[in-house]
């Protein structure tokens, strides 16, 4: 298409904007957009997915205000005659600072702050930077009312994309060491982070053993992100029968694990569109979500899925109990999921939604 798209992220640790970012240099580069990444201050797990067709940049960036850094950015969107700088998260401060030493570059902001619901910004800091966008993206409807209604955007530049997920691999074989019956795996995809509620997840889980005693939780996610939460999630797992409860860290094998899975569960007491949760569909679990952010668009309302109040340890254990127990509608629903996941979260649908925004702030 001959649009040059540089996505701007300030790492590459695994985290939910962090892989948007990745996925959509990715996608942009298969779809033969010029396309570009840079992550302001340092790599991280997440460099092992790029794409070879994504020219991908680690900035090394010091501190808040880096001048020399920002020049080197500066001079790398001049020479790559970039077209559009699609600023992820705070990285939108960054990209202001480089258009105006570049001169050049169309600022699209992506807003994904997942703590919207527990948690304000200062408004009187994004509000100017803001209105120097072209165009703003959420990843919810909450966070585009936020950008209209306290940030002052007119709404005609204020788009909901919902995020997307790629297909995995067709087949993928058991990885090593997951634990388990293959009908009796409760898997929770989360960075450990007061956020994600698993401490609300593992209270539930100690119902569940009370009428499934040979099911087992299995949490895949950083626990570096919050050392004392993840302290706090061992502490109450051990209270639990041994060996019941396991720790699996950041994986390069999720989609293995989801793959022979049996139930998927977002615990989250505020998200604003969960990648996970659209990795359970895309994997065709039978999943139980907390009713926050979109989770309860993604799951159709709940006919994709149950879906219980936040906070809700009994509830959430339920309908763990119960999918566990009945297999026709934990077929029925992961079937159910997946369709919806293709439809609406795929790959090709975020491609026409972002594609659109794109020739919008280019006059095209």
């Amino acid at each position: 298409m001959g649009i040059s798209v540089l996505q701007l992220i300030d790492s590459l640790v695994v985290s939910g904007a962090e892989t948007v970012a990745v996925n959509t240099a990715n996608l942009l580069a298969s779809a033969d957009y010029d396309s570009h990444l840079c992550a302001t201050r340092s790599g991280g797990d997440l460099e092992a997915r790029i794409d070879p067709r994504v020219k991908a940049l680690i900035l090394h960036r010091r501190g808040r205000f880096d001048a020399a850094a920002i020049a080197r950015l500066s001079a790398y969107v001049r020479a790559h005659e970039i077209d559009i700088l699609h600023a992820h998260s705070s990285s939108l401060f960054v990209a202001i600072a480089v258009k105006l030493l570049a001169g050049r570059g169309n600022i699209i902001w992506h807003d994904h702050f997942g703590r919207y619901a527990t948690e304000e910004r200062n408004v009187r800091i994004y509000r100017p930077a803001v209105h120097r966008a072209a165009a703003v993206i959420a990843v919810n409807q909450p966070l585009a009312d936020w950008s209209i209604q306290r940030l002052g955007m007119p709404p005609e530049r204020v788009h909901y994309i919902p995020n997307f997920v790629p297909s995995p691999p067709p087949t993928l074989p058991v990885p090593d060491g997951l634990h388990g019956a293959p009908n009796r795996r409760i898997v929770c995809v989360a960075n450990f982070r007061p956020q994600k509620d698993h401490l609300m997840l593992i209270r539930a889980f100690a119902r569940v053993l009370e009428h499934v005693p040979d099911a087992h939780l299995l949490l895949v996610g950083d626990p570096s992100v919050a050392p004392t939460y993840s302290e706090q999630m061992r502490s109450a797992a051990s209270k639990l029968p041994a060996e019941r409860v396991h720790f699996l860290g950041l994986r390069a094998d999720t989609a293995a694990i989801l793959a022979h899975s049996t139930i998927g569960a977002l615990s989250s007491n505020s998200e604003g569109l969960s990648l996970s949760l659209l990795e359970y569909g895309m994997a065709g679990l039978a999943s139980v979500s907390t009713n926050v952010g979109q989770c309860a668009e993604v799951l159709d309302g709940g006919r994709c899925g149950r879906l219980v109040a936040a906070g809700d340890e009994r509830a959430f254990a339920d309908a763990l109990i119960a999918l566990l127990q009945n297999e026709a509608e934990r077929t029925a629903l992961g079937t159910a999921f997946y369709q919806q996941v293709q439809t609406t979260y795929s790959a090709a649908a975020y491609q026409r939604r972002i594609s659109a925004v794109y020739q919008e702030v280019l006059g095209m």
